[in-house]
């Protein structure tokens, strides 16, 4: 069973939950000021410093632990449906991956549907990465991270990559990624009494803003699961098991695993979307942020 500490994320899902459900016409922006209590969640790291900046083009914040190696940098787009979240709601959990994996964090201010529909997210990390290239950082360096929406992000941009002809980053690692812009995944049933937050009718909305009028929810830059994954990073996916974006999880770890990618599925029991973000707060948290760690360093 989750502890006191890890409740948190979920009582936080629940007060969003009952003001969206009081207030079912909220305006976007009323979605953005709600999305960015996400940070609460998050206590600080010690021993990192934050720099806003402005790389490829792309509003972004870094996140920089004293003792980083300045050669690697992970390029962390946020959750939020493509449409809400920010560098600022997500800079802390930033923070924690950073210290833990010893690389500096660029968090990512990326366009947001429905002004900016796709492909102009992926477009802005594409652009990022092309000048973290030409600053000189090696691809190998460089990875790729990103949760729920920004897992997506974490993912598809790389796919964009490798469509570009570019070298491709060392890894990649997605927090429970939400892949399925077609919204058939069947835990989105049988969670949706445990998920205190995402539901199918949520997904649906946002799907919509960030398809806009002539996106396909199957193109594999959309929606992974029509990917072909040859070639591909290492690639690290974790989720909780009471979410209903598991199944997402799930079956991209096993579409990655069709063509012999490095890929490892972690699954942690009672923990909801996205739980890494109680980094510094509670216990499951830490070890799967120390877990990913490890994983990294190893590659």
């Amino acid at each position: 069973m989750a502890n006191k500490e890890s409740d948190f994320l979920r009582t936080l899902y629940q007060n969003w939950s009952e003001r969206m459900a009081a207030d079912p016409e909220m305006s976007i922006e009323g979605l953005r000021a709600l999305f960015d209590e996400w940070g609460k969640a998050t206590l600080e790291a010690e021993g990192v410093c934050y720099k806003s900046d402005t790389v490829g083009g792309v509003d972004a914040i870094w996140a920089l632990p004293v003792d980083a190696d300045k050669a690697k940098v992970l390029i962390f787009t946020h959750g939020g449906g493509f449409a809400v979240g920010s560098a600022d709601s997500h800079r802390k959990l930033a923070a924690h991956f950073a210290k833990a994996l010893g690389a500096n964090c660029l968090v990512l201010n990326y366009r947001l549907a429905p002004e900016h529909p796709y492909p102009a997210q992926i477009d802005d990390v594409v652009a990022v990465y092309k000048a973290l290239l030409a600053q000189g950082i090696s691809a190998e360096n460089i990875s790729t991270i990103g949760d729920s929406a920004g897992g997506n992000l974490a993912i598809s941009s790389v796919l964009k990559m490798r469509e570009l002809g570019l070298a491709l980053p060392g890894s990649v690692i997605a927090m429970s990624p939400w892949i399925d812009m077609e919204t058939t995944g069947v835990s989105l049933q049988s969670n949706a009494a445990t998920d205190a937050l995402v539901s199918a009718e949520l997904l649906a909305g946002m799907a919509g803003m960030f398809l806009g009028e002539s996106a396909s929810a199957s193109d594999p830059l959309t929606n992974p699961l029509y990917a072909d994954f040859k070639d591909y990073p290492a690639l690290y996916i974790t989720a909780g098991s009471v979410e209903a974006l598991l199944d997402d999880a799930v079956r991209i770890h096993e579409k990655a695993e069709e063509s012999s990618v490095n890929t490892v599925l972690s699954i942690v029991e009672d923990m909801q979307h996205v739980f890494p973000f109680m980094a510094g707060r509670a216990s499951e948290a830490d070890a799967e942020i120390e877990k990913i760690a490890v994983w990294y360093k190893a590659l």
